[in-house]
């Protein structure tokens, strides 16, 4: 659905009057299409749930419209409840703002998605040719058509959740959030207007933004998730700064999109992940064009008269500082949770003042009446699933009488590097140091998609669609029946893969089960129905024939 271009122009906000000029992490999403007041949700003449009625303005205050919030919104408003939802946008250090709808659908997994699309559709170039298709000079992409393409998709996206709350007869306030008491928060917009609102019960979703350096230049010089995905202009020679998921998707697509791009790395890649298979990610990346910096750390960002940045990046190993030129850098160092300067303290609720991070039992705080859910909770995943699950059942408890809780075990995930990774249960390490070693079976197969394999183009000396790249591995309890306590996926499509075999492991399947299921032929997906060596027999575990 394509909104008119005219629209496009107002994605707001200015930084509030008194807030962080630079507004690195202090407010949330901004409204993209004000909908004429008449069209707003028709006033309450009282808050009241259930027949009980109580002096405060709403029943229910969601504070952030991202993923989370919109889903608690609209499943309390549903339930009947009296509910507002805040939402504001403070502009990045780089003046980069957005729409309704938070991080995943603005500055993260849906505009990261279609990024890594139009990169995987560079690479298949290569295959259609091998498959008899007239492919003439080199193709190139456009990224201002391509970026374009996106941000008129992501701009459908908010139009569609500013109708949706209207719909559900949810209050939208496009203002900034601060507690001054336990039931009272002031909201203020972009043009310091306020107002007071009361409320019996808050939901705290205002999510996370991304952190810096804290070197020279960092803010001035560098961009974040925040701002690639809407880059106006191609961002050339890239450095991408850090080992993180989002370093390396972004990272990979850059590469395959044709830019010289180079990955710095202070230590490990996929910190959390199975390092097996992160390892495996690394080093396919750099065989295939992208540059790692290893064990190396940026202290200085500098802006030259030629538009260049001067990276000075340090080996630490030995102390060494080197200083290059780049076009544009991307910091991927980690996020930060955006409730430092929400008043959480004048609420009385208890949160890390490093991270931001609130702990909470049942996605309930310290204090009885105020919620938290998403990537502001305390070691639990910054996913956009978890945090809709978390509000459709948080509302479901507080107005339907319901007592099902969010169950964050076995939540799988897929990382969309140019090798997709998707993963359920435990890393390798985190199941040895759990069950010991001695106790676990490890099944593993290497693999070649069909799909690939009339592909034999060379770059650089290297196999364009290499063999045995691909890679899937079942850990197993040998104390527990064989129960797939880790499942690892690396190849096309893995979120697919995953998908399915999720419900498996919910289920408490044994490798026996997965022995037991006839697969599709032919498929990546049914490598693992035929998995049969293990680690520890050494075998070779490379797949021979179809």
């Amino acid at each position: 659905r394509r909104i008119p271009r005219a629209f496009q122009q107002e994605r707001s906000e200015a930084s509030i009057p008194g807030a962080n000029a630079a507004g690195t992490e202090q407010a949330r999403v901004s409204a993209f299409i004000p909908i004429p007041s008449e069209t707003q949700p028709p006033e309450h003449s009282g808050a009241k749930m259930n027949g009980s009625a109580h002096e405060y303005d709403y029943d229910l205050v969601v504070i952030g419209g991202g993923s989370g919030g919109l889903a608690a919104s609209k499943q309390a408003a549903k339930l009947g409840a009296k509910v507002a939802c805040l939402d504001f946008v403070t502009p990045s250090p780089q003046g980069t703002r957005w729409g309704l709808g938070g991080t995943c659908v603005n500055v993260g997994c849906i505009p990261k998605k279609l990024m890594h699309q139009a990169a995987i559709l560079g690479e298949q170039f290569s295959d259609a040719r091998e498959f008899g298709w007239s492919v003439d000079g080199k193709p190139a992409v456009s990224w201002e058509k391509m970026v374009e393409a996106i941000q008129n998709h992501v701009g459908s996206l908010n139009w569609g959740y500013r109708v949706a709350l209207r719909d559900k007869d949810v209050k939208y306030i496009n203002a900034r959030g601060v507690f001054t008491d336990p039931h009272t928060i002031v909201a203020t917009k972009a043009n310091g207007k306020s107002e007071t609102i009361t409320a019996a019960k808050f939901i705290i979703a205002v999510g996370g933004r991304p952190s810096y350096l804290g070197v020279p230049g960092d803010k001035e010089c560098c961009i974040t998730s925040d701002d690639i995905f809407s880059l106006p202009t191609t961002p050339g020679k890239t450095l991408v700064v850090g080992a993180s998921y989002i370093a390396l998707e972004c990272a990979g697509f850059l590469t395959n999109l044709g830019f010289d791009t180079t990955v710095v790395s202070r230590s490990i890649f996929l910190r959390g992940f199975d390092q097996e298979i992160a390892n495996m990610i690394a080093e396919y990346m750099e065989r295939h064009g992208t540059r790692m910096l290893r064990k190396c750390t940026p202290v200085k960002f500098e802006k030259l008269e030629s538009g260049k940045i001067a990276a000075t990046i340090r080996n630490n190993d030995f102390g060494l500082e080197t200083v290059e030129e780049f076009d544009t850098v991307l910091l991927a160092v980690g996020r930060t949770a955006i409730t430092k300067d929400m008043g959480l303290d004048l609420a009385g609720v208890k949160f890390d003042p490093k991270t931001g991070k609130i702990p909470v039992v049942n996605e309930q705080t310290n204090v009885p009446h105020i919620y938290a859910i998403g990537d502001v909770l305390e070691n639990r995943q910054e996913l956009t699933p978890v945090a809709i699950a978390a509000g459709k059942l948080l509302a479901r408890r507080l107005y339907a009488g319901e007592t099902t809780q969010t169950d964050y075990d076995l939540v799988p995930t897929t990382v969309f590097t140019p090798l997709e990774y998707a993963c359920n249960g435990m890393s390798e390490e985190l199941a040895t140091e759990t069950y010991g070693a001695e106790n676990l079976e490890v099944y593993i197969t290497y693999f070649k998609p069909l799909e690939w394999s009339t592909n034999h183009e060379e770059k650089n000396g290297v196999a364009h669609r290499e063999d045995s790249v691909c890679y899937c591995k079942l850990i197993c309890n040998l104390q527990d029946n064989e129960r797939v306590v880790g499942f690892h996926y690396l190849g096309p499509n893995a979120g697919e893969v995953m998908q399915g075999y999720a419900l498996a492991m919910k289920l408490g399947a044994t490798k026996a089960d997965f022995d037991r299921v006839i697969g599709i032929h032919p498929t990546c997906a049914e490598n693992f129905t035929t998995i049969e060596i293990t680690k520890r027999s050494g075998l070779d575990a490379r797949a021979t024939g179809c």
